[in-house]
């Protein structure tokens, strides 16, 4: 199981801001983005695909990159 966050434009294609999961041991990001454009449609995994992800304390785009037990999905922010 793992608790995915949502933030800004994610959480407001999604209509929440987290949700848990039921992925194996060993997801991936990939993983991650399949189950969710099953859920929400292939609309959402376009605006996946631009997202960075926080696991852990390590942010990545790496569509290979294992999971933790919490996720969160962070899409592109503007500003300075």
């Amino acid at each position: 199981m793992v608790e995915v966050r949502y933030f800004a434009a994610i959480a407001d294609a999604v209509g929440k801001d987290s949700e848990r999961i039921d992925l194996p041991a060993g997801a991936t990001v990939a993983d991650l983005r399949t189950s969710l454009a099953a859920a929400y449609g292939p609309d959402l995994d376009k605006m996946l695909g631009v997202c960075a992800y926080l696991i852990g304390d390590e942010l990545t785009r790496d569509p290979s990159s294992a999971l933790s037990p919490r996720v969160d999905v962070l899409p592109p922010f503007a500003g300075g």
